[in-house]
Formats: C-alpha cells, structure tokens, sequence
C-alpha cells in the first residue's frame, strides 16, 4: 500500500514560502484553496451535491496547514460558494486568509453582491471572471471600485495577451488567472511570457485537470459521473481522451512515488515550477483531500522528472527565463 500522505503532517504554514502577487501588497502562499465545487449543484458548471459542513471542514484544514488564500467566485453555486466561505472564515479563530473572487457572470437581474455574502468591507482580490465585448468598460468599473476602497486590487481571469494589452491601458492589471495543467499547456505561448515580462502575478486554476490528475479519477468513476456534475459533459473524460489523460496519470503517479506523493502533488508542482506562475488554485470538497494536496507547495521536480512526466508529449516546456 502506498504512503502517499507521509509527509503531510509535516506540512505547516511556517514551511511554506510565500510570493508577491503581481503589483500588489498581498504575499500568497504556493497553492490557494479553491471554492469552485463547494459551491455545490443546481447550476451549469457545479460539480454534484455538496455537504456545506465538508467544506467548511476542508477551509479550516487548508488554514490549519498554512493556506493563507481562498478564491471563490460570485457564480460558484449562484452564490453559494461565496457564502459557505464566510460561514467558514466566522467560525475561524486563526488568522484571517486573503479573500479573492470573481465578478461578471449574473444568474439573475440583480447586481454584483460579493461584499454582503462574504461579509467584509473590502475584497482582497476582486476578478473580472470573463472577458466580454464591452472590456473597456468593465475594467473601468474595476478601477472605480479600487478607488472607492470596495476592493484592494484588481484582476482579470480567462483573458489573452490582447486583452490585458487593453486592459492595462486602462488601469493596472494585478493578476491573471488562467487555465494551465499537463492538460491544458495554452498559456506557455503568450500569456505566461507576457505576464512575466509586465509584472502580472499569474495564479492558475485546474492545475489538476478538475480532478482527472488526482489519481482518483478511475474510467469506472468517469463514466459514473451524474449529469450534476459538469464534469460529466467535459470531452476530457470521456474517450479518447479519457485514456490519453489515465496514462498520464500512470507517469504521474511513478515520478510520485520517488518521493512518496500522490499522482495530484506532482501535477500541481509541475505548474509551480514555471517561475511565471506565482500560484495555484487547488480544489477540496473535504479535509482530507486537502491533505492530499497540500505537499506539492514543497514539492520541487527535477528536470528528469520533468521529462519522464511529459513522456510522449511533442513538445517541450517553455519556461518563462527572460523578462
């Protein structure tokens, strides 16, 4: 039986280093806590029925073991997940975390409402979620609420290099938060070279491919996914890519066994080590997948690793060394 969670327990805040998001005054921790499934079923992209005291247990646990962020999103669960974090942060007596979300995706004829549901007078990261036609305007918006105090800094998610070009003429752009994994390798091209060239902290989400990385994610299961879960309508889990993405998941899990981790600690530490990425979301829905996760912040690859992960992969990886 494999050990994979040995060196959890010796995982603590004091051993996690922290980096400077982008332009901003916040120093986050390697991996974030993320609020996407928490925010539970009964709308498009929610991941199946959710237990609210799961994961409230799993926050407490990302902040007992050093996390010093969560990010969430208005949309998560039509406000749910927004919800759930506050409900989360009231009953946490330690230091309080960074608080980031996101905006722009409405489910109904009311407007933005993060503040009230996460119960703070300032948001610490607040995020255009996606981009849209009328950019300009809406990064406007962004800045006002910066200068009003409503929020203390300032960033986009899903946006390409042209649009943070366009962005940035208006206001100051903190971070970026894009889709990067073993799976999904999109950004290495533009946005990460030009985030690193102009400062812009880059926090990236599914780093484990919503969960096909994690080593848990068996055919079996995949093809028992219930229409709740979006998952279950995403072609990566289903063939052929299904396959291609198990196989990975075999590389993934030999590279972690050198070093007695699980398949998802590596996936993650293999973002982390791009030095344009200043972070990572990692998603719970319980503490003890938190416990599973949490060791890829201190997990340092080598380059043989590397290379015995991509495997089959045409391409190599393209680090970010110059400005």
């Amino acid at each position: 039986m494999r050990t994979e969670n040995t060196k959890v327990k010796t995982t603590t805040k004091s051993d996690m280093k922290t980096k400077r998001l982008g332009n901003s005054d916040l120093y986050i921790t390697p991996i974030g806590f993320g609020a996407w499934a928490i925010g539970g079923s009964g709308w498009e992209f929610g991941w199946g029925e959710q237990d609210d005291k799961a994961s409230i247990a799993a926050i407490h646990r990302a902040l007992e073991l050093g996390i010093n962020w969560i990010d969430t999103a208005a949309v998560y669960g039509m406000g749910h997940s927004e919800e759930v974090v506050a409900s989360a942060l009231k009953s946490w007596s330690g230091p309080r975390p960074y608080v980031f979300t996101k905006c722009g995706l409405r489910w109904d004829t009311e407007g933005e409402d993060s503040l009230r549901r996460l119960d703070v007078d300032s948001i610490d990261l607040y995020q255009i979620h996606w981009p849209t036609d009328d950019l300009e305007e809406g990064w406007s918006e962004m800045a006002r609420l910066q200068e009003e105090g409503k929020v203390r800094w300032i960033g986009v998610s899903n946006f390409d290099a042209d649009q943070l070009q366009r962005a940035e003429k208006i206001a100051p752009i903190t971070s970026v938060q894009p889709p990067y994994s073993l799976i999904r390798r999109e950004i290495e091209s533009e946005i990460l070279p030009y985030s690193y060239s102009n400062g812009i902290g880059v926090i990236v989400y599914s780093p484990m491919a919503s969960g096909l990385l994690t080593g848990a994610m068996t055919r079996a299961r995949a093809t028992k996914l219930p229409a709740s879960d979006w998952r279950s309508r995403d072609p990566e889990f289903r063939e052929p890519k299904l396959s291609e993405n198990l196989a990975l998941v075999e590389r993934l899990r030999e590279v972690g066994e050198k070093y007695r981790r699980p398949p998802g600690q590596v996936a993650v530490a293999w973002t982390l080590r791009n030095p344009a990425v200043t972070a990572a979301i990692v998603g719970a829905r319980n503490a003890v997948q938190v416990e599973k996760n949490i060791g890829a912040a201190d997990l340092q690859l080598t380059d043989e690793d590397v290379a015995e992960i991509e495997g089959v992969n045409e391409h190599e990886p393209k680090l970010v060394t110059a400005a």
